[in-house]
């Protein structure tokens, strides 16, 4: 993507915002989300959403109040995630996001067992992550300048993923195109379904040959998991895995994005996590709010219902917008400022309720170690002069660069 301010895309309303596709170079959506918060908080959206047209809903709306979106989330009875098998689930295969109730909380405590870091290379886990981090820094910290987006933030988190499976770190840089290609099912079903079937016949043998050679890994992990006498199947794992690389290629990589991005534009607060690491999660915490990597969810209606005092078919599909939620003036004071030090700060950047991210933990220790591994080896990080970036994307948003200059420590 091209750093240069005519390649950013600046969308008048939600309508043309919602024809853009779920990774378009949009630098500012919020001033929309603001617009409908205040206006039109429950949006009929059901001549816009293609995700939805896959779907099969007949009626979509766009939410955008915190209250409203963590309500749906929390009731999973009235808000069903089965949308999603019909939407993601058509590269995914079956997966937990799209799975209800006992159904749901079944495969959740099979998959569960593999995300704990005592499961993933044992009590090295954070080890083999710094190890990782720091073979990324290696190869730009003599220049004195880099794309921390490019040269770190695009591939360390999707090599821990690789490593954690246990597969060859060769093949990171076809996993990690496999995995961005699966989100654009509803806009270019070729690209996402040639993805699908790619990582289907590359995972299928290593899953095989680990139920018959198990090791300390994260598929040898799922192949052994067993919840009242049932196992999963090869297409269980291997869809889970498919999830699990989707999150891989556009989740922790933004976060630590982010983390510097806020940084770097305020440099006293680089100084200040910099001398105080206690406050990394904090930063985190913040950047999640502000810019949650992942900004939408889908659920749809069970029965006729209501979203924040509007009347809800049987069947619509809600699209739920996390970074609408996270800027909601009626619950964050002064939401579109950055503040670490906010009180009481409860954003929604990894769902909500029982379909709260399952690998959410290790994404933020992953980021943590990362942001602990730019800071103790980059002094004097400073933006490069004369580069624009920023914060783009819809559904997925992070820095498109981090172009720094900086003194190798």
């Amino acid at each position: 993507m091209s750093s240069t301010a005519s390649k950013y895309l600046e969308p008048k309303d939600i309508t043309e915002l919602l024809t853009l596709g779920p990774m378009p170079a949009v630098k500012n959506p919020y001033p929309i989300y603001k617009k409908l918060r205040d206006e039109n908080h429950v949006f009929d959206n059901s001549k816009d959403n293609i995700e939805a047209s896959v779907s099969g809903n007949p009626y979509s709306v766009f939410i955008t109040r915190y209250d409203d979106i963590k309500n749906v989330l929390k009731d999973d009875i009235t808000f069903s995630s089965a949308i999603n098998n019909r939407t993601m689930g058509l590269v995914m295969g079956p997966t937990i996001v799209g799975m209800d109730g006992k159904e749901h909380m079944k495969h959740r405590n099979l998959v569960t067992p593999s995300m704990s870091t005592r499961a993933l290379k044992g009590v090295d886990f954070a080890t083999v992550v710094r190890k990782i981090a720091d073979h990324y820094i290696d190869k730009f910290v003599k220049n004195g300048k880099a794309d921390l987006h490019d040269q770190f933030c695009f591939d360390f988190p999707i090599t821990v993923f690789v490593s954690l499976l246990g597969l060859e770190s060769v093949d990171v840089d076809k996993v990690h195109r496999w995995g961005q290609d699966l989100c654009l099912v509803a806009f270019d079903p070729m690209k996402g379904i040639v993805a699908s079937e790619a990582l289907m016949n590359y995972l299928t043998p290593i899953i095989q040959d680990k139920r018959k050679n198990p090791s300390d890994d994260m598929i040898s992990t799922l192949v052994l998991s067993e919840v009242d006498g049932q196992k999963l199947t090869d297409l269980e794992i291997v869809s889970f895995l498919r999830l699990l690389t989707l999150a891989g290629a556009e989740t922790t990589n933004h976060l630590i994005g982010t983390a510097f991005y806020v940084m770097l534009k305020d440099p006293a607060l680089m100084e200040r996590v910099r001398n105080d690491r206690k406050l990394v999660p904090a930063l985190m915490n913040e950047c999640m709010r502000w810019e949650p990597p992942v900004s939408t969810v889908m659920r749809e209606a069970t029965c006729d219902t209501m979203i924040g005092g509007v009347p809800i078919k049987k069947d619509t599909a809600i699209v739920c917008q996390l970074g609408s939620a996270n800027r909601d003036e009626r619950r964050f004071k002064d939401p579109d400022v950055f503040d670490i030090d906010r009180p009481d700060n409860d954003p929604i950047p990894f769902g909500y309720g029982r379909h709260y991210c399952a690998g959410s933990h290790l994404a933020k220790l992953e980021a943590e170690i990362g942001i602990n591994a730019l800071l103790d080896r980059l002094k004097n990080l400073k933006v490069q002069p004369g580069v624009d970036f920023g914060v783009v994307g819809f559904s997925f948003r992070g820095p498109d660069h981090l172009p720094v200059t900086f003194t190798p420590a």
